[in-house]
């Protein structure tokens, strides 16, 4: 439909990048949109708002994703490195406020009040901590090969070194799992070990974090009740589980072709419009539509597997493969909880979830994953 017949910066972007996972992130955003109207229209109307009350909401978030993916899809590696140290730098600071000042919803301190906006950090940082995750292995492979993980030379205390990149994680960890949020910390660990894994981690060090995610998981039973009832709930059937039942009888309803306008179990499903909206998608439309709409997140996942496999640059494979285990990871999460295969964890469907820190760290992190990808393939 277009022909090249400029050498403009801006007829550049569109012929090199990767318009194909453009489109997708574009579509799925359109789907999420739509949704924030059908499922948040029922939880507006259990609290006496709007029907359009979370559109509205949600409208300057969709307004900065843009933003975020368009801006960052323009710019070099350099700038998306610069960019994701800004990222973190903000991601830090607000985690600091959630020490001093935390803003309090559904008995997490995981928020941070800005203006009318309630932002979670843990979200914003996700674009900067897996593109400088990327760049440090990147970095460290330069320095010293297949042997990043074993030479000693790695481990002393120059730049940069293994030391460095754990005395800045691990506290920042620390913060979100006393939130609490041992979702997202989960999902921090899960995504590091995957990166470690396709940068050549031992498989001996891989079981040592695979135990430390454990270890993870059991201090949260002993000192969260809220994780401890979730977990008793899932093994044993007994229990607080109203939002996984409802959740399920959501889907049960919604048959092979959707409920349409006899779609009322949703209306006592608990955050239908965020952790549990694919349910809510599988009663309005069915089980076959809402299938298809798994098979574009998996095209998604497709498409960030194949860009990191024909990386040219080791920085660019790492961070698309990082990119491609968060979004992968994260869709797992919701969809296993929403279907009542494992504790609930407050984790978003990425792009298509109502929640605002959760769309633009992934719009933003995605307009990078477009820029490096685009360079690396024309002009690397």
């Amino acid at each position: 439909m277009f022909k090249r017949t400029e050498e403009s910066k801006l007829t550049s972007w569109f012929f090199e990048i990767d318009r194909r996972l453009l489109y997708m992130v574009l579509l799925l955003m359109l789907i999420g949109m739509f949704f924030s109207v059908s499922a948040g229209s029922v939880v507006a109307y259990q609290k006496g708002w709007p029907w359009y009350k979370f559109l509205v909401k949600g409208l300057p978030f969709y307004g900065m994703g843009l933003v975020a993916l368009f801006g960052a899809s323009l710019l070099s590696k350099k700038n998306i490195l610069k960019l994701s140290i800004f990222d973190v730098v903000i991601g830090f600071i607000l985690l600091a406020i959630t020490i001093v000042a935390p803003q309090e919803i559904n008995g997490s301190a995981r928020f941070v009040a800005i203006g009318p906006f309630n932002v979670l950090p843990a979200d914003i940082m996700k674009p900067g901590f897996i593109m400088l995750t990327a760049w440090f292995l990147a970095e460290m492979h330069r320095r010293f090969g297949e042997k990043l993980f074993v030479a000693r030379d790695a481990w002393k205390w120059q730049m940069p070194n293994w030391w460095v990149y754990i005395a800045l994680f691990i506290p920042a960890l620390v913060v979100i799992f006393r939130h609490p949020d041992v979702g997202s910390t989960m999902l921090y660990l899960g995504v590091l070990i995957c990166m470690l894994l396709i940068a050549g981690l031992p498989w001996v060090a891989f079981g040592g974090m695979v135990a430390a995610g454990g270890g993870v998981l059991t201090i949260a039973y002993y000192t969260m009740t809220h994780v401890r009832d979730r977990i008793n709930t899932l093994l044993t059937g007994s229990g607080n589980n109203y939002q996984v039942s409802r959740s399920v009888q959501s889907i049960r309803h919604g048959g092979f072709f959707g409920s349409g306008d006899n779609a009322f179990v949703k209306e006592g499903l608990p955050d239908a419009h965020t952790d549990f909206i694919y349910a809510a998608i599988v009663e309005d439309l069915g089980a076959i539509l809402a299938v298809i709409m798994l098979c574009l997140l998996i095209y998604v996942l497709k498409l960030l597997v194949t860009d990191a496999m024909n990386a040219r640059d080791r920085f660019v494979f790492y961070a698309v493969g990082g990119t491609a285990a968060l979004f992968g990871i994260q869709c797992c999460i919701n969809l296993v909880s929403t279907l009542g295969l494992f504790a609930p964890k407050g984790m978003t469907l990425p792009f298509i979830s109502y929640g605002g820190s959760s769309l633009v760290g992934f719009c933003l992190l995605f307009g990078m994953v477009l820029a490096i990808v685009r360079e690396d393939k024309w002009r690397g």
